[in-house]
């Protein structure tokens, strides 16, 4: 579909459905709330983020704690823009208003890759807790029931999809808030059958920085990933019925409420375990102070609530790389099939999003030590070049809508433009970090290498076309 020049979905005052032939609205606040609540909750927090405790030892809270403020910065941001313009595309829409076509096709299709990757991967982690269950059951064999599952809901409307993830993140933030309850009662002695801890655990073993700056600096690395999935609820926004009330809501409410998720659990966590328990890294740090406390079938209980972790995020990354890849189109940055809409859906590039991730699923199985490797190191930063493009956008945009439409800045970016500086030089350090690190050189380099392939195409793509609408008002038909 061409691209439109017809008032963006901010300027509807009553919130209706959206004109013939776009996106439909059928998602309501309570939907946006718990997607962008149960977003970042997945199985990187629930069993990733042992590696992380052991690298750093307690003071993966610190790691936490920076890297949170690193994502509150960006979610502010990304809030400030998308409740300015809501739009299927969010960040790569406000790339392309800021900088070019060029910028919008490079931050969108390399977050559209990201998302397939990450649904087989979600979906191979899924497979492996139900072979436990269900052992001679072949991973392969799960992982395209879940696939027919979820790309099923998002073929349907569009509020499917948001009722199937309201009530997967309502078990997820159900799981984290009684766990620190648990948690807190354990390490204030209230719990039946403990004893305070204390601070034995953030203090012995090599202290609170037991391997250093090192140390912290692996533990930072591994949290800001942590932290990735948070965009999809500007994505989805666009598809509520009041876009612009309804991401900057969810927005506001999300950042803090996640930071204590996480930023909380760590600290639960190296209080009550040693952080040089193995049983941390091998069975996860959630069951492992379960089980430290005698939570009957601690295990079985954390493996259902992960279960329900991956199932979510592939849910919604199936539907984020879809509404991704069909605003790309609408803006004319792909190709033409993948854009039509079907009952305000787009169906191909739910098939595509969805046969993509299967793919990769495949690739595991035939080319386990090579092509998989590749992918995997491919998309290891990719998030943190879409945080860099939200930054900078955000930075190019403000004045732009001060002078242009100030009413439209319903969340405005906290001490602009010195926070967004502050933002912009984190996510330098980060970079410099990886290249630092030998296990995420590998990975900043090939992300590198993807992102500047995708710009190259891009810029190409912009200049046969003889346009240069980083001035423009560009919208999709969100």
């Amino acid at each position: 579909m061409s691209r439109t020049t017809a008032p963006a979905p901010a300027d509807r005052k009553d919130g209706a459905n959206a004109p013939a032939g776009g996106l439909s609205h059928g998602l309501k606040q309570r939907h946006l709330s718990m997607i962008a609540l149960g977003g970042v909750i997945g199985a990187g927090l629930f069993v990733g983020s042992g590696a992380g405790i052991a690298a750093a030892g307690p003071s993966i809270v610190v790691a936490y704690a920076i890297s949170g403020v690193l994502v509150m910065l960006v979610m502010r941001m990304l809030g400030e823009m998308s409740a300015a313009n809501p739009a299927s595309g969010s960040f790569s829409v406000h790339a392309e208003r800021a900088f070019g076509p060029w910028a919008g096709f490079t931050a969108g299709w390399a977050f559209w890759f990201l998302l397939c990757v990450a649904v087989g991967l979600e979906g191979i982690g899924a497979a492996q807790i139900m072979t436990g269950w269900f052992p001679g059951t072949p991973e392969w064999a799960w992982v395209a029931l879940f696939m027919v599952v979820f790309c099923g809901t998002n073929l349907a409307a569009v509020k499917n999809f948001g009722e199937f993830e309201f009530w997967f993140a309502a078990l997820k933030v159900g799981a984290i808030v009684l766990f620190l309850g648990i948690g807190v009662l354990a390490i204030t002695g209230l719990l039946p059958g403990t004893e305070a801890p204390g601070t034995a655990n953030l203090s012995g073993a090599g202290g609170f920085f037991p391997h250093g700056s090192e140390g912290l600096i692996v533990g930072l690395l591994a949290s800001v990933f942590a932290y990735g999935g948070l965009e999809t609820v500007t994505i989805a926004a666009a598809e509520s019925e009041h876009p612009v009330q309804g991401v900057a809501k969810a927005v506001r409410t999300a950042m803090w409420r996640i930071a204590l998720f996480y930023i909380g659990s760590m600290a639960v966590i190296v209080t009550l375990v040693p952080w040089d328990d193995k049983a941390v890294v091998e069975k996860g740090p959630y069951v492992a102070t379960l089980n430290h406390l005698g939570i009957p079938a601690a295990g079985q209980i954390m493996n259902v609530v992960v279960l329900v972790a991956l199932l979510s995020a592939m849910n919604a990354n199936i539907y984020g790389a879809s509404r991704m890849a069909g605003s790309l189109v609408a803006r004319g940055q792909g190709p033409q099939v993948l854009g039509r809409l079907f009952g305000g859906v787009p169906r191909p590039a739910v098939l595509v999003s969805s046969l993509v991730g299967f793919g990769c699923v495949l690739l595991s199985y035939w080319s386990p030590d090579k092509a998989f490797i590749w992918l995997l190191n491919t998309i290891g930063a990719i998030i943190l070049v879409v945080w860099f493009f939200i930054a900078a956008s955000q930075l190019a945009l403000r004045g732009r809508t001060e002078r242009e439409a100030p009413e439209k800045l319903v969340v405005r970016m906290w001490l602009h433009p010195v926070l967004t500086i502050v933002a912009l030089l984190g996510m330098a350090a980060v970079f410099f970090l990886m290249a630092r690190e030998e296990g995420t050189r590998v990975q900043l380099y090939a992300t590198g290498a993807l992102t500047a392939v995708l710009a190259v195409i891009g810029y190409a793509l912009q200049r046969a076309r003889g346009t240069d609408r980083a001035q423009e008002p560009v919208t999709d038909r969100a």
